[in-house]
């Protein structure tokens, strides 16, 4: 029963070809009203192909989205060990009072991005549910790029401080596991961009996506 609704479902230009051809040849139509029937009928067929391959890559990119965003969420968010907000934490283990101030001010503004990144993924859930997410999938799409510009910064703010001061080992093999991870996460996710912006035509440009840097050069000295 599947495969016979597949067939019909895409083969209906085919079968309407057939048939008005066959009919044609019955009733000896002119050859002129048929060519003209059948090709009226092969435009409508490439028309709704083109419709049907473009409504599949859109939920092909919606799904990616999702993904994208709940894995954004699970690894970077929250207490994960690959979270930049639990690497700027590890900072307090340090005997610098002014890396305690900027850790501390980092602290509220990872409450924020968690809530943020609760809600985001709460309401991703429950338009996939209702079967809204592919209609206000261009919002979600400028949502998580905005989000994940914003994470960035603090995750530059991060690697100049790792630049200019000494930092625990530990801290910095946390923050190097980070940037592996990470920079594969914003790989992909700028390879989803371009493929929105040549389905749907989205604004967002894949570049826009920040890669994280490693620190590899050996820090100067220990801020007194």
């Amino acid at each position: 029963m599947k495969v016979l609704k597949a067939i019909v479902y895409h083969g209906w230009a085919l079968i309407i070809i057939s048939a008005v051809a066959i009919t044609g040849y019955v009733y000896e139509w002119p050859i002129a009203v048929l060519s003209t029937i059948i090709g009226i009928v092969l435009i409508i067929g490439l028309v709704t192909a083109v419709i049907s391959a473009r409504e599949k890559e859109l939920e092909k990119g919606s799904q990616k989205l999702r993904q994208m965003a709940g894995y954004f969420y699970r690894r970077f968010m929250g207490d994960s060990s690959l979270s930049i907000f639990v690497i700027i934490d590890s900072l307090f283990k340090t005997d610098d009072h002014k890396l305690w101030e900027w850790a501390r001010a980092c602290d509220m503004s990872q409450r924020v991005f968690n809530t943020w990144c609760s809600g985001f993924t709460s309401r991703l859930e429950v338009d996939t549910k209702t079967g809204r997410f592919t209609i206000y999938l261009r919002s979600y799409l400028n949502e998580l790029w905005l989000m994940t510009n914003l994470y960035y910064e603090f995750v530059e703010q991060f690697y100049e401080i790792a630049q200019k001061i000494a930092l625990p080992a530990e801290t910095l093999d946390q923050y190097h596991r980070f940037v592996v991870e990470y920079n594969s996460f914003a790989e992909q996710f700028r390879e989803l961009i371009g493929e929105m912006k040549r389905i749907a035509h989205t604004e967002v440009e894949p570049p826009s996506v920040k890669l994280a840097h490693e620190v590899l050069t050996i820090p100067l000295a220990k801020v007194k």
